[in-house]
This record gives structure tokens, sequence and C-alpha cells, in this order.
């Protein structure tokens, strides 16, 4: 049997141990199981490592626990505004949509953008027109409330602030969901979805649907989602730097991980994590802040949930 794996994230940051209560704790590590098993049962019926990640990372999207769907947090003008991607890792397709509102999985509307256009990035107005082309059903604001996630914003609305994943408050984060997997035909892809920053303005666009920055996948080298502070991961383009180290400077998957994260990302003021699968099934989680729920899971017997480091 060919080696088939996944791996998932739902975001890194202020992840302290003892700082979440033992429901909550467990109520995350169901949701990224959940997921997780969702993605991998693709891979096992013979599905595609690009419907693998995008089955896993919808799941994500429908959980109100992660930043991205359903739990999406709120902009400056209380409203949401949605990024994804989607990247094939052996045709360098892909697909990319922001600024999104109302659709419930943003991540396959990226897909659809990179199935069914010649385009690679629609925003906004124009990412929406073409929802609606599809039939795409436009979710109230209802479905994307969440008293957290208002509560996160009433906090600093009327204010210039804005929060990340990786705010200072302890309980006031989590974001970013992506997946990588491989499947049985050896080829591998990567997903990331985002609801953005709280308060955020502008039309702020962070590194999640940007392909190089906060999602990649090449058959050559790697597959890679991120999350983290986005503004530094698009100005390390960190996605295409790990597999450029692979690729240019014959690092492992494990060694081009750590030499991004670890040093490179941190070198310019950057925090966060990434998940990255090579063509052989290694993966690696690698992050630089107190944790990232995460889970991974393959045909030798891998199966782990974890959200600490």
């Amino acid at each position: 049997m060919t080696k088939i794996a996944i791996a998932i994230h739902g975001g890194a940051g202020t992840l302290v141990k003892g700082m979440m209560t033992p429901e909550k704790e467990t109520e995350y590590k169901q949701a990224l199981q959940f997921a997780l098993d969702a993605g991998y049962e693709m891979l096992e019926n013979g599905g595609s490592s690009l419907d693998a990640v995008e089955k896993a990372v919808q799941e994500l999207e429908n959980s109100h626990l992660f930043n991205a769907g359903k739990g999406s947090v709120f902009t400056s003008t209380e409203t949401h505004e949605m990024d994804a991607s989607i990247m094939d890792g052996k045709s360098l397709n892909a697909g990319a949509v922001s600024l999104i509102t109302g659709i419930k999985n943003p991540v396959s509307l990226a897909r659809d953008v990179m199935d069914k256009t010649e385009h690679v990035f629609l925003a906004g107005n124009g990412a929406m027109e073409f929802a609606k082309e599809l039939n795409y059903k436009i979710e109230n604001p209802e479905y994307f409330y969440d008293d957290f996630r208002h509560n996160q914003w009433l906090e600093i609305k009327d204010t210039d602030s804005f929060q990340l994943d990786h705010s200072t408050k302890k309980d006031s984060k989590f974001g970013t969901v992506g997946a990588v997997a491989l499947d049985e035909h050896g080829n591998i892809a990567a997903a990331t979805s985002t609801g953005g920053m709280t308060n955020k303005k502008y039309g702020r666009v962070g590194d999640s649907p940007m392909i190089g920055a906060g999602n990649y996948a090449n058959n050559e080298t790697c597959a890679v989602s991120c999350t983290g502070s986005g503004e530094y991961f698009i100005r390390g383009v960190v996605a295409y730097d790990v597999a450029c180290l692979m690729e240019h400077k014959g690092l492992s998957l494990e060694e081009a991980t750590k030499e991004v994260i670890q040093k490179r990302i941190l070198k310019i003021g950057g925090d966060g994590g990434l998940i990255a699968i090579d063509t052989q099934g290694n993966i690696s989680l690698e992050f630089n802040t107190e944790g990232m729920y995460r889970g991974s899971k393959n045909s030798e017997g891998l199966d782990s949930v974890e959200i600490y480091k």
C-alpha cells in the first residue's frame, strides 16, 4: 500500500496550558479529530490530496471554534470578511478568494476558482459575483454570529487596535485553519482558510489566500499551510520559502520548516506556525508560539491531535 498522510491546523498563538477549561480543550480536540478523520477518510477511499485538504478545511470552517467560515471574527464594521486558498502540488494549479461574505465554505469557492476559471485569485465583489453564478447559498449574518467572537470585537471596537490570532489576551485568539495531504498517487496539496483579524479595517488581507505566503504546494518539494501574523508571513513569503530551501539548499522538510519558523520569521518580528508534508509522507508541525491547534494522521499508525508544545 502506498503511504497516505494528512495534517491540519486550527491556528497558533497564546495557548497556555491551564488557561482553557478542560471542557473547552476537549471540544477543540474533538473538532480537530473530526476534521482530521474526515480528510483522512477521503484519502483512504482513493480520493486525491486536493479532495482531502478541501474536506478537512470544510469541517474546520463548519465549526464555530475556529476563525474561518462559521467562526470568523468581526471586522471594524461588524461584518465578516473571509479569505481562502488551495493548491495542487502536481499541476501547481491554485485558487484563492478574498474579502468574501456569507459563504459557508470559502475553501470550496477557492477550489472552484482553480477548477472553473482561468484565474488564480478573485476578491471582493467579483468573487461574490462568481459565487452567485455558481449558485452558492449566501448565508445570513446570523450563521456566522458567535458570542465569543462578538465580545472580542466589542472589547476593541471604535479603537484603532485590531487583534491577531496571537493577541496577548490569553483567551482571545485562535485563527486560520489549514490542511496538507499526501494521496496514494504520491501527490500533495495544501488549503488554508481564515476570517482574518478582529476589528480589521480597509479590506485588510492577510497571508492565508496568498499563494506562496500562507499556502503552497509543489510535488517537487512540499505542501505548506501557515497560521500567524499574516503581515510578516507575506513579507517572508513563508510557504514558498520552505519549498525553496528544500529545492535549492537540499534541506529536509524538518530542517526547512525549522529554519523558516524558528529563525527567519522571528528575525523580522513575526510569530506563528505552519504544517507541511512532502511526497515521502514526512510531516512537520512547526510553531514559535506557546501552542498551535494541530493534528496529523497517516497509514503507518500515526493519529495525533495536540494543542500545546
